[in-house]
């Protein structure tokens, strides 16, 4: 799904969010307010470029080093 809809159409995925419009607001109200606020702070540095996003895959290899030297 995730990868679904990194490509998919802006048509699309606003159709995607219509059909689970409800839900999305639902699981949004149940985030405590420390949480909502860093998730605010997050985006709004990523969005002025003082952070940068990684993607899952550089995720996976970095923790893959890490249990690698782990190991040793």
């Amino acid at each position: 799904m995730h990868n679904y809809l990194e490509t998919a159409t802006d048509k699309k995925i606003k159709a995607i969010y219509t059909l689970v419009e409800n839900e999305v607001e639902e699981t949004i109200d149940d985030y405590p307010e420390q949480l909502k606020a860093e998730l605010d702070r997050r985006d709004e540095a990523y969005k002025n470029g003082t952070e940068k996003i990684v993607t899952a895959a550089e995720s996976k290899r970095r923790i893959s080093k890490l249990l690698r030297s782990a190991k040793k």
